[in-house]
């Protein structure tokens, strides 16, 4: 259980453009604010490209539409059918806000609101958002605990937050910007149903 020392460390880290782990839903995040600084520090400790895409995790709903307007409508009905929960949503983006985040498709975006611990959604609460990829080395497994997450990487963080163990499978990736829905990755969450869910409501 994270003390309130540390969740006040991760957010002051945050709020000076440091790195951070943060427990998820679905596995532990490297995160930090989506600010060009933070973002270069965690695309050069993870070995990131500027092609790949990273998401943005908010707290909730309203916060992502405070950051991202453009996602009212359609793309609002489907965020508040699926969110809270293990998915990341690829959502249309034609203002194209957070450049550095949304890889070689600058006219989409990336979003996350996970069920998060408790610790992480104070952490979320008082910083409004960050970017979260998750905490592994590239093309190794996703971390489901604090000690699965390379030393290399825990080192180059301010701060932690351990939740203890975590379902260790990434969200699975939905994009809603063509005509149906496409599944870029399947994770902890059932895709099919998902999309049945969505279709089922609009």
């Amino acid at each position: 259980m994270a003390t309130i020392d540390l969740v006040e460390r991760a957010i002051d880290a945050i709020r000076r453009g440091a790195s951070v782990l943060l427990p998820t839903d679905t596995v532990y995040g490297l995160c930090a604010a989506p600010t060009e600084e933070a973002i270069d520090h965690v695309y050069a400790v993870k070995g990131r490209t500027e092609a790949q895409p990273t998401a943005l995790l908010a707290p909730d709903v309203d916060r992502l539409l405070e950051l991202v307007p453009e996602l009212h409508g359609e793309s609002a009905h489907v965020m508040r059918t699926l969110l809270p929960g293990p998915y990341t949503l690829v959502l249309p983006n034609p203002a194209r806000r957070y450049p550095r985040l949304t890889g070689a498709r600058p006219d989409t975006i990336g979003v996350r609101v996970a069920a998060l611990p408790a610790a992480s959604r104070l952490v979320l609460d008082a910083v409004g958002c960050v970017l979260a990829t998750s905490a592994n080395a590239p093309g190794e497994p996703s971390p489901a605990s604090l000690a699965d997450v390379p030393e290399w990487i825990r080192s180059a963080c301010e701060a932690e937050i351990d939740a203890g163990r975590l379902p260790g499978v990434a969200s699975t990736v939905l994009d809603f910007t063509g005509p149906e829905p496409a599944v870029l990755r399947e994770g902890t969450a059932s895709s099919a149903d998902a999309i049945a869910l969505v279709g089922a409501t609009l």
